[in-house]
């Protein structure tokens, strides 16, 4: 019988809940509603409670009030997407109540994940049942039933897993779209993960935490980067599936010419990030899985001389560009936007963004992101675009957790919307009366963007098989087919009304001249009241992101 967790335990059960969590992350990500090859809420929450994982291994005395605040900060900072940021809400609350004890007990618990729950629902504008939501609230009115029969946090542990479990495979009863998919909610799946992780713990399962901290989640530091001369993060679209041995195989590879490795599988993606001395050796390791898609490289060498003598000028030229910036003096309005493809980028930087977070729709950046990308503008007040519906809340997240300017939120969906946003902004109004006009005109555009199918699924009464192309709305699928050209145009013939005056396309890195060509001609073709326009995007995966206006 078990009637007080001390914190050493809790540490050793969060550790072990976040490796529950990451090794179930293909899995969750399969369970994403729609089948496009960005679905990626495992990957997502895995990430978001990593970030904290790094922070809670590397304490070396700790106590309730330093794990508290490694878990809070830690998963708040690294949030990604918006199942990542309803975690990091619930460890938020969580820990609000667990650093004012020495111990934890039965009541502490229920107390705990009252807050909790307050805490996840407060953060989401328009809270939605059947979600993660729903799970976590189930789990904590279930803790407050039973700590009125038993002290044993075994026993309590167990049957709000029970009633967890229950609550997340009634989430397709509560949204329809999950009962038409067959699949239960991502997110609660991954916060069961973590809870069944931590009972793990609880049961006497360890976790040695100096292995822990050596292997991919070492804390990365001024110590880990002196180690190393280079920091790299890229992208690769894999020629075909990558099976769990595969991946495990790279990464094993990788942490033996480097430290710090994050690598995920996410359909036919695969990301890595990591410090090392041998990048060519990791760039000819990654080419043998598919083609590189986006590269980032950054010197750790403090001199202007890399360790096999080349000059590193670009690396410096970009450090002085960066401390210029920060000289500059203040500006009253600033503008981020998040984007993904150099085509969109440029759109953007020209509309006058003073920083662009590259990630959008195939890798969500994380709150911490959101937060380095608001420092390197210096203005009053910063109007931030997530461009991306699974952003907005970690944008949110960091508007909240900055106070020294004022930060504002426009909740665009994607990069039409947030050019539209920018488009109708005024110069000289307030911030306030600004972003009314922002939103109001940016949701006057209907927007769909066409990809591929990564599974068989029925989403919307559409059977949508593996390698179909789709054409997505904004509110769910408008066609399915199995020829880009063709379920373009019917998607488009969605969007086209009889008041529509404009078309915006945005091509992305797969579609040719001839593809857009035909495209046009097309459209002309069938929508000849409606003016076309064409820009190159370069987005990954998307061979279309169009809008009507």
């Amino acid at each position: 019988m078990i009637t007080s967790l001390d914190v050493k335990t809790i540490q050793k059960m969060f550790l072990l809940g976040a490796k529950s969590l990451e090794d179930e992350k293909d899995y969750i990500n399969e369970l994403n509603v729609f089948p496009v090859p960005d679905g990626d809420t495992g990957t997502n929450m895995t990430m978001t409670i990593m970030s904290a994982a790094k922070e809670v291994a590397a304490l070396e005395e700790v106590d309730m009030k330093t794990l508290s605040k490694a878990i809070s900060s830690g998963s708040l900072r690294g949030a990604r997407g918006n199942s990542g940021v309803i975690l990091s809400q619930l460890f938020r609350g969580f820990t609000k109540e667990m650093k004012q004890h020495e111990a934890i007990d039965a009541v502490v618990i229920s107390n705990a994940c009252d807050r909790a729950v307050e805490s996840a629902y407060k953060a989401v504008m328009k809270p939605k049942e059947g979600t993660i939501l729903t799970v976590a609230k189930a789990i904590a009115d279930k803790a407050k039933e039973v700590v009125l029969e038993t002290d044993d946090i075994e026993v309590i542990l167990d049957e709000i897993i029970k009633e967890g479990d229950y609550a997340l495979s009634q989430t397709p009863e509560l949204l329809p779209v999950l009962k038409q998919a067959g699949v239960v909610d991502s997110g609660g799946q991954g916060l069961m993960q973590v809870l069944k992780g931590m009972n793990e713990g609880l049961k006497g399962k360890d976790i040695d935490i100096k292995a822990f901290l050596a292997g991919d989640l070492k804390k990365e530091s001024k110590k880990a980067g002196s180690d190393y001369n280079y920091k790299i993060n890229f992208i690769v679209r894999l020629n075909g599936n990558i099976d769990y041995n595969k991946e495990n195989e790279y990464k094993e590879y990788l942490s033996g010419i480097g430290s710090n490795v994050e690598v995920s599988a996410s359909g036919d993606v695969l990301k890595t990030k990591m410090f090392t001395n041998k990048p060519g050796e990791i760039i000819t390791k990654a080419l043998s899985f598919g083609d590189i898609m986006k590269f980032d490289f950054e010197s750790l060498v403090k001199d202007s001389k890399n360790n096999n003598g080349s000059s590193d000028d670009a690396m410096k030229a970009k450090y002085e560009a960066s401390m210029k910036a920060e000289e500059k003096e203040e500006k009253e309005v600033g503008f981020i936007a998040v984007s993904i493809g150099d085509g969109m980028n440029e759109i953007l930087k020209g509309l006058g963004v003073d920083e662009v977070i590259e990630g959008g729709q195939t890798m969500n950046p994380s709150t911490e992101d959101v937060i380095n990308a608001i420092s390197k503008v210096n203005a009053k007040t910063i109007y931030v675009l997530p461009n991306n519906k699974n952003i907005v809340l970690a944008a949110n997240q960091a508007a909240s957790l900055v106070k020294e300017k004022n930060i504002v939120v426009i909740p665009s969906k994607n990069v039409p919307q947030g050019i539209a946003a920018i488009v109708s902004y005024v110069q000289g109004q307030d911030a306030e009366t600004n972003k009314k006009h922002m939103i109001e005109d940016m949701e006057n555009i209907k927007t769909g963007s066409v990809t591929y199918a990564v599974r068989d699924t029925v989403i919307d009464d559409k059977e949508i098989k593996e390698n179909n192309i789709m054409g997505i709305g904004d509110s769910g699928i408008l066609s399915v087919g199995e020829d880009v050209l063709e379920t373009t145009l019917d998607m488009i013939s969605e969007l086209v009304d009889e008041d529509s005056e404009i078309l915006s396309i945005y091509y992305g890195e797969d579609v040719t001249e001839e593809n857009i060509e035909e495209l046009q001609k097309a459209i002309g073709e069938k929508f000849p009241d409606v003016e076309v326009d064409v820009n190159y995007g370069g987005q990954p995966i998307y061979y279309y992101v169009i809008s009507v206006e």
